[in-house]
């Protein structure tokens, strides 16, 4: 099917001219964009403040490794900060971030904002052309519309982490396939191949969802017997795993599979467990509400033509996904964030039906379906609004920058803190080592690793000097970290929220 948007019968009337739905178009991914750009100054500590701190360290390290005008002693630590934390995926969006801050002269949280909501947008366009050839306009503005507008996608879509451009590259590879289904050229398979490739490359998880969309679109435009003698598809599938096979298996091996072998391996019980499916689909309704999920799952059925094998193969890409990283399906929110434009397009093909059901309704009764939009699209773009500003994080740099003043800059530290110890990393410089919270020494547990108390905490001091604690909460729900070190070292700094001792002793 090819778009034709002057002839999709639509309940605004009986035939939407291009330039109205061209202003519907840009009149939403204003209002995403918009709504993304709230509050860009703020510290980015309103969302997993741990992964976007991570790009934040990555992204500085980089800058500095750019000036000629810090003194070397400086540069060189602050790029050695970059060696303190995972190195998981190819530092990509921090990249271009540092390249942003060397045009503006200093660091920026605007720069990684307005770079991952660019990125959103370009990924709607894309969502908005395969929603409107496989519906009708219709789909295609609900489709459009959740993707942009659902208060998790706002959130989520504008943290500084690979997530946002990893959806983006998937989007993509998803539209170029949708695009090789109706028109099998080399243009279209090299699209897929690359973005699909992008995608995994950004973030290995894609390959999940990547690879899942072009089984399905692959298999059913040609079957299995004609794909395995096609050109196209073997170039798409070397385009697909070249890149991200560099990387994670040549560029960076331990890594990647340091991350398989904690976080699926060791795991993998998790699935055996209908309480984990419990979790996943409660921490689901969490993010998007059950009520889109399950529809997004009815549009599968509603759906015909190339458009349902992709949304199977989207869909079933994403299940895989979750039995392989059991623990962070119910514990991370932007593991899902891939979810957001497979949910938008599964979408289309209910809001098709449902306009068209609509459309045969007297005119009184289109315009009244027509007023409920308005709230449908005010409310969830308000949450989204209030959400940002519901919280300031500004006063955060100073407050770290004292708990740092405590530390001598050559002081070596074991924290109880938060975030890994990045914000006191990014913010008050000092590189920790931590000491595991409640639920780490929990996840220690269901990978089979426990002890006691004297080795880990013998383990953890060795060599250190100080040991801070800022998790309050976590101090408290660890008495006997709490008595050891009461009763055994001095206290030389407290403040609002703080602890330090000294270890020397």
């Amino acid at each position: 099917m090819t778009a034709s948007f002057d002839d999709f019968p639509t309940p605004f009337g009986d035939r939407l001219p291009r330039w109205g739905l061209t202003a519907l178009v840009a009149g939403l991914l204003f209002l995403g964009g918009l709504l993304r750009l709230i509050d860009s100054t703020d510290p980015p500590l309103d969302f997993h403040p741990t992964r976007q701190l991570h790009s934040a360290i990555v992204a500085r390290s980089l800058y500095y490794g750019m000036r000629t005008d810090v003194a070397p002693a400086e540069k060189n630590a602050i790029v050695q900060q970059r060696n303190a934390v995972g190195r998981y995926e190819p530092p990509i969006l921090e990249t271009i971030v540092a390249w942003g801050y060397r045009l503006l002269g200093h660091e920026s949280w605007v720069v990684p904002r307005l770079i991952d909501t660019l990125l959103w947008l370009i990924a709607g366009l894309a969502l908005f052309d395969v929603a409107s050839r496989a519906t009708n306009a219709d789909g295609a503005l609900i489709a459009l519309a959740f993707y942009l507008l659902l208060p998790f996608s706002v959130q989520a879509s504008r943290s500084f982490q690979p997530d946002p451009g990893m959806t983006m590259w998937i989007v993509l590879s998803a539209w170029a396939l949708y695009r090789w289904a109706e028109q099998p050229t080399w243009k279209w398979a090299i699209g897929a191949g690359l973005f699909g490739g992008l995608a995994a490359l950004t973030k290995i998880v894609a390959a999940y969802l990547v690879g899942g969309a072009a089984l399905g679109i692959v298999l059913t435009a040609l079957g299995s017997r004609k794909a395995l003698r096609h050109p196209q598809v073997w170039s798409m599938v070397a385009l697909m795993i070249l890149p991200p096979a560099w990387y994670y298996l040549l560029g960076n091996p331990g890594g990647a599979s340091g991350y398989f072998v904690n976080w699926t391996l060791k795991l993998l019980h998790l699935i055996a467990d209908p309480a984990f499916y419990v979790r996943w689909m409660s921490f689901l309704h969490t993010l998007f509400g059950l009520t889109p999920l399950f529809l997004g799952l009815l549009g599968v059925l509603l759906a015909s033509g190339r458009l349902r094998p992709l949304l199977l193969g989207l869909w079933g890409g994403y299940f895989v996904y979750g039995l392989t990283l059991p623990y962070q399906m119910y514990t991370h929110s932007y593991y899902h964030l891939q979810l957001v434009p497979i949910v938008a397009l599964s979408l289309a093909p209910v809001a098709q039906w449902l306009f068209g059901a609509l459309a045969r309704q007297p005119r009184v009764w289109q315009w009244a379906g027509v007023g409920l939009l308005l709230p449908a699209i005010a409310y969830p773009s308000w949450v989204a609004r209030s959400t940002l500003l519901a919280e300031n994080f500004r006063d955060e740099p100073g407050y770290w920058q004292e708990v740092a003043s405590f530390i001598p800059v050559d002081g070596s530290v074991v924290a109880l803190t938060q975030d890994y110890g990045y914000r006191l990393m990014y913010f008050g410089r000092r590189r920790v080592k931590l000491w595991p919270s409640v639920e780490e020494q929990g996840l220690a547990a269901l990978r089979g690793k426990e002890g006691n108390f004297a080795d880990a905490f013998a383990r953890f001091t060795e060599g250190r000097d100080y040991f801070v604690v800022t998790a309050m909460g976590q101090w408290n729900r660890q008495p006997e970290l709490r008595t050891y070190l009461t009763e055994n070292y001095p206290l030389i700094a407290e403040g609002d929220g703080y602890l330090i001792f000294d270890l020397t002793p």
